[in-house]
């Protein structure tokens, strides 16, 4: 058994903003299942909203947070990390990310919903910047222990240990080199675990994004609320060898056009901001002109701006494009909505923590009420950087207790699977119909063909999962089911449509907003 004051499940910019905060004060290991650079805030293009700039206000930025949440999203929540954003971005320019500058001082871009310049960015790859940063200072850290191509499997609590405690004493985690189960025992636990984009087919998300956080918290006693809110990225680059490649919302945010495949600009017949609508408006825009006219793809037009400007605020995308045979500077970009964004999660407090004692939650895995039915453009790092402060600031302000002797994992009843390619072809049967069923448009008819074949599939996984050895696919499958049937179990209970929720069944909005909670029974096994 490893004892350590703190268990960070995730790499992302939550998981290493919270270790490189506590690696001062406590023992801190960080569990990464593949490498501390592989997460979906390295993919991030964008940047991180914040209000840095004379001409803009805190009040603006909360407004235009709760405008695009359709007025789901808790005020508290949201004037705790807008109030914060400065201070936060002031922190990772201490540690020395290189945002972009101009003859004013830093560049401030403007994306889709927000009603000033205020994406604080490096270039078109920020997250990459910034996970590059922090992960040379997580590396060299002395008080932090990284654990790379690890996975979680299951967190420990006072249920499984059988003394009824509704607390987290750490994790059982496979070690995906060698096949070894260990088990990490700590005073505190923070999933930061990001998303679950790979539950659907089509995802602008890494491999990492299987809803690992959500599923075990659940299984572990948390509340979870408004899975039903996936979004989905308007612009992903349609081509056969670039399925997740996103094309930032800041290329329309300097002017970039959606066009029909004769040249006909169509957003300004959806919503009168065109292009600058939020995401959801924007991505149920092109999935209508998609299917009534048969599209495979749209166009997003820059080439207006002309070469010097592409090359100089989109270097990534104009190489990334180039190398797949289209000039951004010359042709638009075929491009196609996917899956981006889980708005929903584990239910976490201003302070980062969930129901169950000593576990906390930050960035995408949680749900703390920023986001409402639909998260505003960069606000999602910003959440990571404010609410995995906010976990740190909790943890090191309670008493450490000591953590119980716990159980190794017994392997003593299970043997070697026999028929791997269950894994594979369950995979791919729950990605196809979350596509087909609980996509960007919804009824009710196709909600309920989801929850029977997400029924069946789940008891086909939890029996492979007891007879069988654990493996890293077998354990992101098992994810994915729970993380699929809570997003399918929250569309069924939302009979308006809301944000990023779209109900045929249901097209009105009603006129309280409510979140959708999910409670979840815990069990021993």
């Amino acid at each position: 058994m490893h004892n350590f004051d703190v268990l960070i499940i995730g790499s992302g910019l939550a998981g290493q903003v919270a270790a490189l905060r506590l690696a001062g004060h406590c023992r801190v290991v960080l569990v990464s299942k593949r490498g501390l650079e592989d997460s979906a805030s390295g993919w991030a293009q964008g940047g991180i909203a914040a209000v840095l700039d004379g001409h803009d206000s805190i009040e603006a930025h909360i407004q235009d947070t709760l405008v695009a949440g359709a007025w789901l999203n808790d005020e508290k929540a949201t004037r705790f990390v807008v109030e914060n954003g400065r201070r936060a971005i002031e922190w990772l320019i201490a540690q020395g990310v290189p945002f972009t500058q101009d003859a004013s001082g830093y560049h401030l871009t403007r994306e889709g919903g927000h009603s000033n310049r205020r994406v604080i960015h490096v270039a078109d790859a920020t997250g990459a910047a910034v996970q590059e940063t922090l992960t040379r200072q997580v590396r060299a850290a002395p008080n932090i222990k990284v654990l790379e191509n690890h996975i979680a499997i299951d967190l420990i609590t006072g249920a499984k240990l059988g003394t009824g405690e509704k607390r987290c004493f750490g994790a059982h985690v496979l070690d995906n080199r060698s096949g070894d189960v260990i088990t990490i025992a700590a005073t505190n636990t923070l999933i930061a675990t990001g998303g679950a984009g790979k539950v659907y087919l089509y995802t602008t998300n890494p491999d990492t994004s299987t809803g690992d956080g959500v599923a075990m918290a659940w299984r572990a006693g948390c509340r979870v609320a408004n899975m039903e809110f996936i979004q989905f990225h308007p612009t992903c680059l349609y081509h056969p060898q670039a399925k997740s490649f996103l094309i930032s919302e800041a290329v329309r945010g300097e002017g970039g056009v959606l066009r029909l495949p004769d040249g006909t600009r169509f957003m300004p017949r959806h919503d009168e901001r065109a292009e600058l609508a939020p995401r959801d408006i924007v991505a149920r825009a092109i999935d209508f002109e998609m299917k009534k006219r048969g599209l495979d793809c749209v166009y997003l037009d820059i080439t207006h701006k002309g070469e010097e400007f592409i090359r100089a605020h989109f270097p990534n995308i104009h190489a990334r494009c180039l190398e797949l045979g289209i000039d951004i500077a010359s042709e638009p970009i075929p491009v196609v909505p996917a899956a981006h964004y889980t708005c929903g999660g584990i239910i976490s407090d201003l302070r980062g923590r969930t129901d169950v004692k000593g576990l906390y939650a930050a960035g995408e895995a949680s749900c703390t009420g920023l986001h409402g039915a639909n998260r505003l453009a960069s606000n999602s790092l910003l959440e990571c950087l404010v609410f995995a402060e906010a976990a740190v600031n909790d943890i090191l302000g309670r008493k450490t207790s000591v953590s119980p002797r716990l159980p190794q994992w017994d392997e003593s009843r299970v043997t070697n699977a026999d028929e791997e390619v269950v894994i594979s072809h369950n995979w791919d049967e729950l990605r196809r119909f979350m596509w087909d069923y609980v996509g960007i448009v919804r009824t009710t008819k196709r909600l309920k063909r989801a929850q029977n074949r997400i029924r069946l599939l789940k008891w086909e996984i939890e029996e492979f999962y007891a007879n069988f050895r654990v493996s890293h696919d077998l354990i992101e499958l098992r994810n994915l089911v729970v993380t699929a049937d809570l997003i399918i179990r929250c569309a069924m209970r939302r009979k308006e449509s809301r944000g990023l929720h779209f109900s045929r069944d249901y097209p009105a909005t009603l006129p309280q907003a409510k979140s959708t909670i999910l409670r979840g029974r815990r069990k021993r096994r």
